[in-house]
């Protein structure tokens, strides 16, 4: 595999796995919940959802070669992006209006 094609699966990963806690009421898309989520279980949800896509992009890494060491500024950096990708998701909840 092309580190071009293993950057673009750990982009679709991330993109589409910010927006699961947004677009159904189930953990992780997978587990049904009879009431609707909260705020706060949407970004814990959110946030294991980052830690999984982290773990997608460190086994690519770790398949092509050595895996480099990362500082604080990474994750600062994938996390701000990881919410970026997420603000779909978001305005498609809390602040697209509905009719009816």
């Amino acid at each position: 595999m092309t580190h071009t094609l293993s950057v673009w699966l750990v982009l679709t990963a991330a993109l589409l796995a910010a927006n699961i806690p947004f677009v159904n009421n189930r953990w992780l898309a997978v587990i049904p919940r009879k009431e609707p989520k909260t705020l706060g279980m949407r970004a814990g949800e959110l946030f294991v959802c980052y830690l999984l896509v982290g773990a997608f992009g460190l086994a690519l890494e770790q398949s092509a070669g050595q895996i480099y060491p990362q500082g604080w500024d990474f994750y600062a950096t994938t996390g701000a992006l990881f919410l970026t990708l997420a603000f779909p998701g978001f305005v498609y909840r809390y602040l697209f209006k509905r009719r009816g």
